[in-house]
């Protein structure tokens, strides 16, 4: 038997790290926009080697999923469909090192938001999504209710 996260500390757990996810991929579509402008994140896409076209749909793909996110509209497929936009940042800051403030940037973050968008995936929408993604296409199946903390019952 299975159940969904929908009430309770762990489905609040939920909302929390779907809210937090989704304000950091706005916060990272932002720096593109208001630091180093659209032209500019363009430059360094190409200077990188990726085509300098693919700033602007990274922006919109960012800000949008990050928004989504925030509100719980699809968020377990959000996520994961982020995931491949950040692993590509991951692979450009690889040669930096480790942390933010090597030159360039390190790459503990961008794997960091591969991390927990998987688990945002992973653990559902939580409590107040505006869209539930549980029952839709690439949502994994709901946890064991004894993975939810409750006992396992008698077999």
């Amino acid at each position: 038997m299975t159940t969904t996260i929908r009430s309770g500390p762990s489905a609040y757990g939920a909302t929390l790290l779907r809210a937090s996810l989704g304000t950091m991929w706005i916060a990272h579509a932002l720096l593109k926009l208001l630091v180093f402008t659209l032209p500019g994140t363009a430059q360094f896409f190409s200077s990188v080697g990726y085509p300098a076209f693919l700033a602007y749909p990274v922006f919109a793909l960012e800000l949008l999923g990050g928004t989504a996110l925030v509100l719980g509209l699809y968020a377990r497929q959000v996520a994961l469909a982020l995931v491949p936009i950040m692993a590509a940042a991951a692979l450009v800051h690889v040669p930096n090192g480790w942390v933010f403030t090597s030159q360039g940037g390190g790459w503990e973050y961008p794997v960091f938001l591969i991390v927990a968008s998987i688990a945002s995936w992973l653990i559902g929408d939580g409590a107040l999504a505006l869209r539930r993604s549980d029952r839709f296409v690439l949502a994994p199946a709901a946890a064991p209710r004894a993975i939810e903390g409750r006992a396992f019952a008698a077999q």
